[in-house]
């Protein structure tokens, strides 16, 4: 057992200046009133699927931060996730093991981390990440603007009912095989009040009462090893979503199995998604990018590869495109949101 600072402590040392917390409130605002069909953007979600360094972090935020203003049709998010689940073990990201060796300097990374998340914002790019350690919103909350529970914790009860707290949007990811129950159930869980025990920013425990988090949405991932994103795979789950008297907003992962796990196959996907979009299609409200400075991704494992021979800007994770290509696929992106205004 090791003692670390607890959440009201670490975010008194780490405060955001007011810009900033008007900032975050703003981008909540805006995902909300997107999908809630009051703002006809679409909402992308970018960025590296990993990031092994802070600096490197941020020199992608800048480039996509200046990137970001050619695309107005676009309202653009930057992934910035630090936590991954595992199937059995591996590297689980920089707030588990911030120096690649197995040291596990939690406490180190929640302070980086926050810090990271200042200067992301300070930048005026919203950020979005996984939210894995129920104890890990503590000390991050305030500033996310977009959460995220992936596929193997939407079954989660725990996760569900701080969900159902966070005052910002949340997705759930349908399951690791195909089961789009599962998200729902998730879903309807978050959108219903909740009452449980909770360690507060003091370090103490109380009993928390939430009223519900009624922005939940679905995020597709594939289905049954078969991609789950052309147009009667939406269909199919919009059918299903509107059976269970749920929102039928939708969020296509365009990375991952529906990309059979070939960054270069993410264009078709995204390609398949603009043409849905072009005819008309609303229910798609985000899509989700992989995309490092480079291409590809790099090996490696903590006990047995050195730090210190990392290339910078490529993925130690899943495979990403480059971040010359990502520009494409969001022009493509944005011309397909352009030509569906024409639509009547």
């Amino acid at each position: 057992m090791k003692k670390i600072k607890s959440p009201a402590v670490l975010k008194m040392r780490l405060l955001p200046k007011d810009e900033i917390v008007n900032d975050i409130k703003k981008f909540r605002k805006i995902t909300s009133e997107i999908i809630n069909k009051n703002d006809d953007r679409l909402l992308v979600i970018v960025g590296p699927c990993s990031i092994h360094d802070t600096e490197e972090w941020l020199v992608y935020a800048r480039k996509l931060n200046r990137m970001k203003e050619k695309f107005p049709n676009l309202f653009i998010i930057m992934r910035s996730y630090f936590e991954k689940p595992r199937t059995t073990i591996g590297w689980k990201w920089l707030i588990n093991d911030p120096n690649l060796d197995w040291s596990f300097d939690i406490e180190k990374w929640l302070k980086k981390s926050r810090k990271l998340l200042l200067e992301i914002n300070k930048l005026g790019l919203p950020v979005s990440t996984e939210f894995l350690d129920p104890i890990t919103p503590n000390y991050l909350s305030d500033l996310i603007t977009w959460w995220a529970i992936w596929a193997r914790t939407t079954e989660s009860q725990v996760h569900r009912e701080m969900a159902s707290g966070l005052d910002s949007i949340i997705w759930f990811k349908n399951w690791t095989t195909w089961d789009i129950q599962i998200a729902i159930d998730a879903m309807k869980s978050t959108a219903n009040p909740h009452n449980f025990l909770w360690i507060n920013q003091k370090w103490k425990l109380e009993i928390v009462s939430t009223k519900w988090n009624k922005n939940s949405h679905i995020i597709l991932r594939w289905w049954k090893n078969w991609p789950n994103y052309k147009k009667e795979d939406i269909d199919n789950t919009i059918k299903i979503l509107k059976k269970e008297w749920i929102n039928t907003w939708i969020m296509i992962d365009a990375s991952h199995a529906n990309s059979n796990k070939k960054p270069e196959n993410q264009k078709w996907v995204i390609r398949n998604i603009a043409e849905q979009i072009e005819n008309g299609n609303k229910q798609i409200v985000w899509v989700m990018i992989e995309s490092n400075i480079y291409f590809w991704s790099q090996s490696f494992t903590p006990w047995i590869d050195k730090a210190s021979d990392l290339k910078y800007w490529i993925s130690i994770t899943d495979w990403c495109i480059a971040l010359d290509d990502t520009k494409k696929l969001l022009d493509t992106l944005n011309k397909a949101v352009e030509k569906r205004k024409t639509l009547k």
